[in-house]
């Protein structure tokens, strides 16, 4: 099933900036960033994965606290 949507000038233009060449569909360069955006890369993970072991070891401190010690 086709169907159109609506968009605004401003989207239509940051649409158009993405593509990678002339003749790309608006089809493909959506679906490019829905697909950049489901996807984490190796080093997110990796920093995923540092920061629940630093959580977990209690090497965090409340965001309240860390204000009140830089002056906030």
């Amino acid at each position: 099933m086709v169907s159109s949507i609506q968009v605004s000038e401003a989207l239509l233009a940051e649409l158009k900036r993405r593509k990678l060449h002339d003749r790309e569909s608006y089809e493909a360069v959506i679906s490019d960033l829905l697909e950049d955006c489901s996807e984490l890369s190796l080093e997110t993970k990796r920093d995923l994965a540092k920061s629940r072991a630093e959580y977990k070891a209690g090497r965090v401190r409340p965001l309240s606290e860390v204000r009140k010690e830089l002056g906030i």
